[in-house]
């Protein structure tokens, strides 16, 4: 990687206070990595240097807690200043990129002093530096981690209209899929109801779009990547996450199903290698939520499976924490208020640190814990091939608490092997296809993958997985609806057709609920 004069942040912020946490899905380690932060290290973000001239240009080999050289300058009202460029040359740098419908910008330091003097311009409320942080470790595929692939062509399929059948049992993986069933989704599809007509942008990692099962719905058009240097059907190894939930959403049918298999979707690679820049992140928000006739994705609906867990409360009495950490905050909701704006829904992962908010309230989760976002915790059974069909039972990994959790929906649950140390075999018989993994493996979710081919699948589990499911039934919702609703519709309307797990009403592990696609999509009440 090429740097000039490449700055690091501390360590002890980076894996503590601004640790990611979306979707924790290596089958060989199920446990959640843990980051231990370095005792000896130094918290104060004060003392590390943000005005050296160093602009990251290689992110192929990107590390966290890189500083990528850029700014994020904050409006103290909803417009940039006038003459901003001219402003913040004068203070030694250069504008490279605005957001004037948050009143955000995006400057690089051309001299040593920019840091110090672009604060003082008039109208500006903060400055951020940009930092690269790493959400997930990328699954590795494995023996127990088999990849498959559908070996068969795919012919033409037609589309469905309400009310006739879409055909979900001519999949080739038919039978191997608990998750669709755990939340009723078969009946939807049966009523023909099957998100046809909804663009759900997915911000995520890199997007397999030749994928058999995902190339039918994908809109490649209005696919980007936000990420420098990278198309976003790129990325690297043979998983890709972004290619997992996408099929989550809405795989087409040919070798499993998507929650919404008619669904539209819109790829936004703001992800690489499992980490990412927060301008990154922050310009796919902004895109998927601006209307095609303004430039944008035309989005419906978000999913952000990622996360960022700051601990604010422990780390409080450094003043360049606090404002770093309000900055950020600020940034996001304005982004995601600018979405609900737009009348889009977000949805975002929980995260997958098996912590209750509602107790360590030192913690807060961008951008699960943002204005106007729907969070998903993940649930999973545990033995499903054994007979088990304890759909509901929230994932041994997965974050909770009523300050957190709107929603439950599935994301799988290893816990028969991270939990018990089950490692015994077993066979899941489908339709088509027979396989023999670890009882374990099939109480993930299963889906596409990148692989070597046109038609590979695997399992995996997160809370991840999790809020895909969750982005499913919304788009199943939205079509039942004349194919929009705006956000608070949706909640309203989760809330009404969820099913009440653990105790009445609103509680930390469901929030409102499991969600259930048939209920949403009123197939039946």
């Amino acid at each position: 990687m090429k740097y000039l004069n490449k700055t690091k942040i501390p360590h002890l912020f980076v894996a503590v206070a601004l640790l990611f946490a979306g979707c924790e899905s290596n089958l060989i380690d199920v446990e959640p990595t843990v980051e231990v932060a370095n005792e000896e290290s130094d918290s104060d973000l004060s003392q590390f240097n943000f005005t050296e001239l160093g602009e990251m240009t290689d992110f192929s080999n990107m590390r966290e807690g890189d500083f990528t050289g850029r700014f994020l300058i904050l409006s103290k009202g909803p417009n940039l200043p006038h003459n901003l460029e001219k402003s913040i040359q004068n203070a030694g740098g250069e504008l490279v990129k605005t957001y004037p419908e948050i009143g955000v910008a995006v400057a690089v330091a051309r001299s040593s002093d920019f840091y110090a003097k672009v604060g003082r311009i008039n109208g500006i409320e903060s400055v951020t530096p940009d930092l690269i942080l790493d959400y997930t470790e990328e699954p590795e595929v494995s023996a127990n981690n088999m990849v498959l692939e559908s070996n068969r062509s795919r012919s033409s399929k037609g589309t469905t209209s309400i009310g006739a059948p879409f055909d979900y049992q001519s999949a080739i993986f038919n039978g191997w899929q608990w998750a669709p069933a755990a939340i009723s989704a078969p009946a939807a599809w049966e009523a023909g109801v099957t998100g046809k007509g909804v663009r759900v942008a997915v911000i995520d990692g890199g997007f397999h779009a030749t994928h058999l099962d995902l190339a039918p719905n994908m809109d490649i058009e209005s696919s980007i990547s936000t990420v420098p240097g990278f198309n976003f059907n790129e990325d690297t190894g043979t998983f890709w996450h972004g290619t997992h939930v996408a099929g989550i959403v809405a795989a087409s049918g040919f070798g499993i199903v998507g929650i919404a298999p008619e669904a539209t979707i819109i790829g936004v690679k703001s992800l690489h290698n499992g980490s990412g820049a927060f301008e990154w992140i922050l310009e796919g928000i902004l895109y998927a939520a601006t209307p095609k006739s303004k430039g944008g994705a035309g989005a419906d609906i978000i999913n952000m499976s990622l996360g960022a867990t700051i601990n604010y409360r422990d780390n409080w009495q450094d003043k360049a924490f606090r404002e770093y950490f309000r900055d950020l905050q600020k940034t996001y909701d304005r982004a995601t208020r600018y979405a609900f704006q737009n009348g889009v829904t977000v949805i975002a992962s929980a995260g997958n640190g098996a912590t209750n908010y509602d107790v360590a309230k030192e913690l807060f989760k961008l951008p699960a814990q943002n204005q106007h976002v729907i969070s998903i915790s993940a649930t999973g059974p545990t033995g499903w091939v054994l007979g088990n069909n304890n759909f509901g039972l929230l994932a041994y990994y997965s974050d909770h608490g009523k300050s957190l959790v709107d929603f439950a929906a599935p994301g799988g649950n290893a816990a028969l092997a991270a939990v018990d140390g089950n490692f015994s075999p077993c066979t899941i018989v489908g339709t088509t296809r027979t396989a023999t993994q670890p009882c374990y493996v099939f109480d993930q979710v299963f889906s596409t993958t990148r692989g070597t081919s046109d038609g590979n699948y695997g399992w995996s589990q997160g809370t991840s997985m999790a809020s895909p499911a969750a982005a499913g039934v919304v788009a199943l919702m939205m079509q039942v609806n004349g194919g929009r609703l705006n956000p608070a519709q949706v909640a309203a309307r989760l809330k009404q057709s969820s099913t009440d797990l653990g105790k009445p009403g609103n509680d930390e592990f469901y929030g409102h609920g499991f969600v259930n696609a048939a209920k949403a999509a009123g197939v039946y009440r």
